[in-house]
């Protein structure tokens, strides 16, 4: 395989920077580490060819830092950069200095990235596209009066989003015409906080749907398909701790309805890269909500589904080969669970734990993957993610995917002053009947006593 990628620079840090670095050696390609003052120690820093700091431990001052990423991978001689998930890895901004810069960004291009970027212009643009969504404004709502009036006609209860959102953050759900004003009001104060806009739009909030996404690859030759979908609903605060593929009890009529839906939509943007679209799933059918134009957390359960290392893919695509194969050559084999094992305690509403990790020894055993920057003597830094690893199991049937999970939560041992984990409360919901059976939704976790 030709690849014209000599060094790729990874704009991240934690299990997704050792996750792209380890693809990026077996392709041949040497990797550059950027690091902040904080993870000085991290395993993605010792795993790469070449590492460099760019700033202190707060985010702003390294990892969002676009100067001092971009110098980094000229200093270093590298061609092109993989922004991993999160930061700067849906900032059309970034991939244009990227590109200003001679360096390829390993993602779709900052034009498509800006339009999908905006989530209410995502909105428009894929119900244009033929993608069915749930009432909401039609684009931000820019004045209290606006929203009193657009609430009337979507009706209670309602979600308020942040146009520029991500990552669970900038959302109120609303239930009553008394609490729409005093949310949105404090949703744009958070949009503006967290991601320096305050534009909003209204979306009719679902309180029992599933939350299914698909994934789909496409190149810049007019190949796009899709690897399947994944059933993401069991969630706290809108953010993700348990996935799978594929969605269980998902009729397939409609989770093929969903994947011609997800491959129409990004031909309509020109999409090229890795891209998720996500769906919610109710008794009325299916709702696009938003897209993701990057490599997902939970991606590799659609990798052990399909055998299809989506790294890997996104770099060729960004290096303009080909996909070189068809939908039919993808087939879905068995069943796939991956746990997110966070530095939190479940106890006191998820509060991060930092702290020093005196134990650290993951699972092992068939089937079982392990993706983690975590190690013995390891500090956990409080600026960052909490996430400490992910568990993924495969099996040829769900069942016996879940009873590996158990079995492989079950042996993970971490330990430190202060660190707690969300794998006893993970077990808890692997033994649940509800979730056992296929019948949770997103309310799963805020329902349990």
């Amino acid at each position: 395989m030709t690849v014209t990628f000599d060094t790729i620079l990874v704009a991240n840090r934690g299990e997704i920077a050792l996750r792209v670095i380890r693809t990026c050696k077996e392709m041949g390609i040497r990797t550059v580490a950027v690091h902040s003052t904080a993870d000085k120690d991290s395993a993605h820093v010792r795993a790469a060819d070449t590492a460099v700091q760019i700033g202190p431990g707060m985010p702003r001052k390294s990892y969002l830092s676009a100067p001092a990423i971009i110098e980094a991978a000229i200093r270093t001689g590298a061609d092109a950069v993989h922004p991993g998930y999160g930061f700067l890895s849906e900032d059309p901004d970034f991939a244009e200095i990227c590109a200003d810069n001679g360096l390829v960004f390993i993602g779709p291009r900052p034009e498509v990235l800006s339009r999908l970027g905006d989530k209410a212009v995502a909105r428009e643009l894929m119900t244009d596209a033929g993608l069915p969504v749930l009432p909401g404004s039609p684009g931000t709502v820019d004045s209290a009066a606006e929203a009193t009036d657009l609430a009337a006609r979507i009706g209670f209860p309602l979600i308020i989003k942040a146009a520029a959102g991500g990552g669970g953050r900038g959302m109120t759900v609303v239930r009553q015409q008394s609490d729409l004003l005093p949310a949105y009001r404090q949703t744009r104060a958070t949009a503006q906080a967290v991601f320096g806009d305050n534009r909003v739009y209204l979306e009719r909030f679902c309180d029992s749907a599933r939350h299914i996404e698909v994934q789909v690859l496409a190149d810049g030759q007019g190949s796009v398909l899709h690897l399947g979908e994944r059933d993401c609903s069991v969630q706290r605060r809108h953010q993700k701790l348990i996935e799978e593929s594929p969605g269980p009890g998902l009729h397939k009529e409609l989770t093929a309805a969903m994947a011609r839906a997800a491959v129409r939509g990004a031909r309509a943007v020109g999409y090229t890269g890795a891209g998720t679209f996500e769906f919610l799933v109710h008794d009325e059918g299916f709702s696009f909500m938003e897209m993701n134009c990057r490599i997902q957390v939970e991606h590799p359960v659609t990798e052990a589904v399909f055998g299809v290392d989506l790294v890997r893919e996104q770099i060729r695509v960004a290096a303009g080969q080909a996909l070189g194969y068809a939908q039919e050559d993808l087939v879905p084999r068995g069943a796939a669970v991956e746990c997110r094992v966070n530095a939190e305690d479940p106890a006191r509403n998820f509060a991060p734990c930092p702290g020093t990790l005196e134990e650290f020894v993951p699972p092992g055993g068939p089937f079982v993957r392990v993706d983690t920057h975590g190690y013995a003597g390891w500090r956990v830094p409080s600026q960052y993610d909490s996430l400490l690893a992910k568990v993924i199991t495969w099996a040829p049937e769900r069942e016996a995917a879940l009873d590996r999970m158990d079995r492989a939560l079950a042996e993970f041992r971490i330990s430190g002053p202060g660190v707690h984990t969300t794998i006893p409360l993970l077990r808890d919901v692997i033994a649940d009947p509800a979730f056992r059976n296929g019948k949770h939704d997103t309310s799963f976790l805020d329902a349990r006593p």
